[in-house]
């Protein structure tokens, strides 16, 4: 399946989602309203970026040797669309605050795709080498399944599947649970708000699916989402929709935490992020840990 373009905007398609969550009794012209804004929302968020976001492949801070393998998985903030340079990307700004936190070279295989579904973990994994073993995987989804009106059940059930899978390669996982669309201030209300409502409800079921299968979760909302509200201009990318360098910057710093914990380094996490359940983590054990 072809992921959409992201020309098909996450803040025109909640209109969808405002339509399904209104359904069932809410008179035409209501609809009509959703309607009218998610087009006015098309003509001012998510143009120009293009649908391949930069290569950021490869192996940071070569001299420390002993390479920690990183593997990002997801959807078009995952690929890191919206930077300016590759080494900008979460998965560039990820690597590089790994390897200095570990004094380790950190390889980093990225095979997030823009405009992807949960339902598409499955096949970026089926991509991977049978071979290959990263130490720590970071998945970041959601938003697409928002938009484009997944089931909750859908959504969570591959989730949960990749992580199984993940974990039975020896992989550490960290889970960003699905961002709160309401930052999108370009989208008017009430539409803005339907959105972020279903965002903030498919990251709760994401957190829950991510700790009892093993996985660490950081919900993304609670430790990144206020700067965005608050500095948008700084944090999202020309088409008011992806993040800029800066916003990847952002991303990573609060993601990096959960990152070491996952691999052995710390033991402690702070607020917003959240551990695996002791019985899902302790099966099956994952050997890519760094602290032991």
């Amino acid at each position: 399946m072809r992921p959409p373009s992201p020309r098909l905007l996450a803040a025109a398609a909640l209109v969808a989602t405002g339509a399904g969550l209104a359904g069932g009794g809410v008179l035409y012209a209501a609809r009509e309203f959703l309607h009218r804004q998610g087009e006015a929302a098309r003509r001012v968020v998510g143009h120009g970026l293009g649908e391949v976001a930069p290569d950021a492949d490869g192996r940071y801070k070569k001299k420390y040797g002993d390479p920690v393998e990183l593997l990002l998985l997801g959807d078009s903030i995952a690929a890191g669309l919206g930077a300016d340079l590759p080494q900008e990307t979460l998965g560039g700004r990820l690597a590089g605050r790994l390897a200095k936190a570990t004094r380790r070279t950190v390889h980093l295989t990225t095979a997030a795709r823009v405009g992807s579904e949960s339902s598409m973990l499955g096949a970026q994994l089926d991509g991977l080498a049978p071979s290959y073993r990263p130490h720590v995987a970071v998945i970041v989804v959601g938003g697409n399944d928002v938009t484009h009106r997944v089931p909750l059940t859908e959504s969570v059930r591959h989730l949960e599947d990749a992580v199984t899978r993940l974990r039975e390669r020896g992989a550490a996982v960290v889970v960003g649970t699905c961002p709160d669309l309401g930052a999108l201030r370009p989208v008017p209300q009430p539409l803005r708000s339907l959105g972020s409502r279903a965002s903030r409800q498919l990251a709760r079921a994401q957190e829950a699916a991510a700790v009892r299968s093993g996985a660490h979760a950081v919900s993304l909302a609670h430790v990144v989402g206020p700067f965005f509200i608050t500095n948008p201009d700084e944090m999202f990318s020309l088409d008011r929709f992806h993040p800029s360098s800066m916003g990847y910057r952002r991303t990573a710093k609060a993601i990096l935490p959960s990152v070491l914990a996952a691999l052995g380094v710390e033991d402690r996490v702070p607020f917003g992020h959240h551990l695996p359940v002791p019985a899902a983590s302790a099966v099956p054990a994952a050997p890519g840990g760094l602290g032991a």
